[in-house]
């Protein structure tokens, strides 16, 4: 892609994503969404994938119903137009008190200043063993 075909500026694309990783620790999801796509695709690896706000909403309606707080905290976050790459530790309350705490790193595709690919890598066992949940 040329410059004029970016909608994002390595600076921008980065401010962009911490804002998204930010918005977690306030729990709106309707706020969350707002940084998506309507045709978006989240994919946790190594779970399937998910396409559409509609089913990004519901998993994330389900992890927010989950955990009484979240924060996503950028170890490194490296940035080009349109394109971030976010080291993290997520760390999460769940609702019985008991903490996750998952090293994650992101992948974040941008277009016309919305997320449109999300891929997040991480051990998908441990998060299991650390939350009783399955995904």
């Amino acid at each position: 892609m040329s410059p004029a075909q970016h909608s994002t500026t390595a600076a921008e694309a980065a401010e962009f994503i911490s804002a998204f990783l930010g918005s977690w620790r306030d729990r709106n999801l309707d706020f969350i969404m707002s940084f998506f796509a309507h045709d978006a695709v989240y994919h946790n690896v190594p779970v399937k994938a998910l396409a559409g706000t509609e089913a990004i909403r519901g998993i994330f309606k389900a992890f927010l119903g989950a955990f009484s707080s979240a924060s996503l905290d950028v170890v490194t976050l490296v940035a080009e137009p349109d394109l971030v790459m976010a080291e993290r530790i997520d760390r999460f309350v769940l609702n019985d008190g008991r903490k996750v705490e998952l090293p994650v790193t992101g992948v974040f595709v941008i277009r016309d200043r919305k997320i449109v690919r999300f891929s997040d890598y991480f051990d998908l066992a441990d998060f299991e063993r650390q939350s009783g949940m399955k995904l």
